[in-house]
């Protein structure tokens, strides 16, 4: 299992960006929760397999079509067991 914390910035609000991480997510059976930092970043924690959390975090580099994606910061963190996904 592995648990990743990441922080996108860019123009990466108002472009359904938190509801492409989430159908990214169901898709792949990642856990965890997405929301909108009021600096116009976008934080996600993502919970699951290893080849699950990564193919999560490769949409959060693309980002949907209208989204401008700058830096990518991840950071490792403990697994907590997280269920289901939210969108916040």
């Amino acid at each position: 299992m592995k648990r990743v914390r990441v922080v996108v910035q860019g123009e990466v609000q108002g472009v359904f960006f938190r509801d492409t991480v989430r159908s990214a997510a169901a898709d792949n059976g990642v856990a965890g929760w997405v929301r909108n930092h009021p600096n116009g970043s976008v934080e996600a924690v993502l919970e699951g397999t290893e080849d699950a959390v990564n193919a999560v975090v490769a949409v959060c580099r693309k980002g949907p079509p209208s989204a401008r994606v700058g830096e990518v910061e991840l950071t490792a963190e403990e697994p907590e067991g997280l269920e289901g996904f939210e969108v916040r």
